[in-house]
């Protein structure tokens, strides 16, 4: 069988990642087309990683490239919704990196066009659903191991952004991988959502950025979520899950490392690069996705519903900050059938 045709929409520090993770680490694929918004910087990327592919310049090439099978979308969020828009249009199978897009009606829009195939085209780069720990943890939560959920206590801390990251890229990268995993976990949808401002780290000089903020969600059947976001954290990346039920708890491991025990201490490393803490994860779910599109099969990973679900509470959580942490009510529609046969 010949490789899968790969062309990659946006060579920046994920999208190059994704780069050498499809040509040196995913078997049967073939990278043949890339492109960014920023000339030379795709073809730097391939010479630097030692590749050949063909460099376009407007992503509208790409899409259109009968060399091309499977377009992988890691371009910056305000332009995902018109890329996979162009993909899907072209008949071709898609990956695209959360968010799916900046709003729920844009992701409403993508939803639209990928049933005018009756079958899935499309997966979202939710990740957390391929790494381990999480998929054991859910089927702990499915199996009873600790009875009921009734709350949940969250941790997403990165390292010091850069100032231009705002309290909205907050909101729409970071907490939303927690907002769409604690629904995948849980399987529930949320009744409401509050963003709470805190005092703020003297690592923010703008007055219009909140960090860190408490994002805190309710589900249908009144499960809790206490969730910590923090992206200008000074001494790592940092990430807890504790599920809490009504026989036990569930707690997210902590990455294993090396223990050292010197000069009357005892010390653990904590890891510093979100691509190191969910590389396997990645691995896992390109993986997944590449064989199923590969031989003409639809992606059974996170899908544009889920994406949808994510945007959703996005977009309340955005009122709600704005709102100085007013209850926001969520109402979603009923999941079509199209996004729960298998």
């Amino acid at each position: 069988m010949a490789n899968t045709k790969v062309g990659i929409v946006g060579i920046g520090f994920i999208g190059s990642d994704h780069l050498h993770r499809l040509t040196k680490t995913i078997a049967n694929v073939d990278v043949t087309a890339v492109c960014d918004i920023i000339p030379g910087k795709a073809q730097k990327e391939l010479d630097r990683q030692g590749l050949k592919a063909k460099d376009y310049h407007d992503y509208h090439d790409l899409v259109d490239d009968p060399n091309v099978d499977v377009v992988v979308c890691t371009a910056s969020n305000e332009a995902h919704h018109e890329i996979v828009m162009a993909a899907l249009q072209a008949g071709k199978f898609t990956f695209c990196e959360k968010p799916l897009a900046l709003d729920a009606k844009d992701c409403m829009e993508i939803i639209k066009e990928e049933e005018k195939y009756g079958h899935r085209m499309l997966q979202v780069g939710f990740m957390r659903h391929y790494a381990p720990e999480y998929v054991q943890m859910k089927q702990m939560i499915d199996n009873d191991v600790i009875g009921k959920p009734l709350m949940m206590d969250e941790r997403h801390y990165n390292q010091t952004q850069p100032e231009e990251y705002d309290s909205s890229r907050s909101i729409i990268e970071t907490a939303i991988h927690e907002i769409d995993l604690d629904h995948w976990l849980l399987g529930e949808d949320y009744k409401n959502i509050r963003v709470l401002p805190v005092k703020k780290t003297r690592a923010v000089q703008n007055d219009q950025i909140q960090d860190p903020m408490i994002v805190m969600m309710e589900t249908t059947s009144g499960i809790n979520i206490y969730l910590q976001v923090f992206v200008r954290c000074q001494y790592g990346y940092d990430i807890k899950c504790d599920v809490i039920g009504e026989k036990g708890v569930l707690e997210l491991p902590t990455v294993p490392q090396v223990a050292v025990r010197k000069d009357a201490e005892y010390s653990t490393a904590i890891l510093t690069d979100w691509k190191a803490r969910f590389e396997s994860a990645y691995d896992i779910e390109f993986r997944d996705f590449m064989n199923h599109v590969s031989v003409k099969e639809s992606p059974i990973g996170p899908s544009a519903w889920d994406g949808y679900i994510a945007a959703v509470t996005a977009d309340a959580a955005l009122k709600s900050l704005a709102d100085n942490g007013k209850v926001e009510e969520l109402d979603f529609p009923k999941t079509p059938d199209f996004y729960t046969e298998k």
